[in-house]
Order: structure tokens, then C-alpha cells, then sequence
């Protein structure tokens, strides 16, 4: 009996899904609303929509640069070294944006200052590269860093939109007429913690992010390897 047909289906069940690996850091597993991660630049460059912008936009090229990159040399890669090789190969992606940036865009590079070298050890890179790059194709890597790259430009657009116009009654810098008392505070940083913050409950709700669990040894996700669980110790 031939095999062909069996052998077709394993082959479709072990591929990627692409489209999931694409939308999936958009909402369901947003780095920034979802996974809490770059929260520095999130908070210090989202008090207008241009930094976000910029900040987002440049980030999403390193990911999706340093992902492809680090997918197809993973095999070359010695595991003893491969964390300083992903930090390496980031920088040069973080140098190449810093120099287009400073050439044709003085005014975001300006603004951005310092937090466009701290693209190089922003968690959400690195974890990318470590966490799925260096374990997937190359194509589907670029979809997860374009993915997880729109997705964290987002989170930074809404943050700046929001804080733009509340805290300074203009949206790019245009004024806003019927915001004739903007609160100054939400442009501040408290002001940052404080949207953020909204705004990471609001997704909590919307994506039912953490669903309740009853407490005990049976709901314990390392039940299997506690000595308490075995003995059948709940406590």
C-alpha cells in the first residue's frame, strides 16, 4: 500500500501556519499590551504620535532584519556564543537605522536620542531572535518579526495618539481646535504610566488574557515535578 497520501497530510500538519504566525503578535500576543515587554521606549517616547511612530517603524525593521538574518545562519551559530552573535547582529540593523534616520530624517533621529541605541537590547528583539528565529524557517520568522513589529507599532501609535491629544491638544503636531484645556499631565511621564496602563486592561478584558484558575496542586503548572503534588499535599 503506498504511503504518498499519509505522507502528504504529516507534511501539511508539520507546516507553519503563516497567516497565525503573522497575526499573531498584532493582538492576541501584542509584545507591548499583551507580553509587557519594551516598556521603556513605550513610556519614553509615546508623548507625541511622530516619536511613536518613528520608535515603532524602527523597530519592526530591526526585528524583521534580525529575524531573517539569524534564521537562516542559525545552524553556523555555536550555542555557547549565540546570545553576544543575536546582540551583534541586532546592532549592526540598530547602526544602519541610526545612520538612514540621521541622513534623511534629522527630526525623528533627534527626537528618538538615546532610545535608538537601546533598540539593540530591547527584550522583544532579543526574545524573538532566541525564542522563535532561531528555531524557524526564514520565512516564517520575518512574518513573526513583522507581526510582532506592527503590533508593538500599534500599541506605540495608540499610546502617543492618546497622549498627544489629551496632554497637548494636537495630533503630528497640528492643533486640535475644540481642545482649548488639554491635560498637561497625561505628556508627562506619570502620564505614561497612567494610559499604559488603561490601556493594558482594556486589552486584558478584550482578549481575556488570564482566565481564573482555582488555587491547589491539580491547577499548578509544575505539578509534575513538585514533591508536594506527588505526595498528594495540597496546600
Amino acid at each position: 500500500m503506498s504511503t504518498k497520501p499519509e505522507t502528504i497530510t504529516n507534511a501539511k500538519q508539520n507546516s507553519p501556519d503563516y497567516f497565525y504566525e503573522f497575526i499573531k503578535g498584532i493582538i492576541k500576543e501584542n509584545p507591548t499590551l499583551v507580553g509587557l515587554l519594551g516598556m521603556c521606549p513605550t513610556l519614553a517616547v509615546t508623548a507625541t504620535v511622530k516619536g511613536s511612530l518613528g520608535m515603532g517603524l524602527s523597530t519592526m525593521f530591526v526585528l524583521i532584519c534580525s529575524n531573517l538574518l539569524i534564521s537562516l545562519i542559525k545552524n553556523l551559530i555555536p550555542k555557547s556564543v549565540r546570545l553576544p552573535a543575536y546582540i551583534v547582529i541586532i546592532a549592526g540593523f540598530v547602526t544602519i537605522v541610526k545612520l538612514v534616520l540621521a541622513r534623511f530624517l534629522p527630526p525623528v533621529s533627534e527626537l528618538l536620542g538615546v532610545y535608538l541605541d537601546l533598540i539593540t537590547v530591547n527584550c522583544i528583539i532579543l526574545g524573538r531572535a532566541e525564542m522563535f528565529a532561531s528555531k524557524n524557517k526564514p520565512l516564517a520568522s520575518v512574518l513573526d518579526g513583522a507581526g510582532m513589529g506592527i503590533g508593538f507599532t500599534l500599541a506605540l501609535f495608540l499610546m502617543g495618539t492618546l497622549r498627544e491629544i489629551i496632554g497637548a491638544g494636537s495630533w503630528f503636531g497640528l492643533d486640535i481646535p475644540f481642545i482649548t484645556n488639554p491635560v498637561t499631565l497625561i505628556a508627562r511621564p506619570a502620564g505614561g504610566f497612567f494610559t499604559l496602563g488603561i490601556i493594558i486592561a482594556l486589552v486584558g478584558v478584550i482578549t481575556n488574557k488570564k482566565p481564573k484558575m482555582e488555587a491547589g496542586c491539580a491547577n499548578c503548572p509544575s505539578k509534575d515535578n513538585c514533591p508536594t503534588a506527588e505526595k498528594g499535599e495540597d496546600k
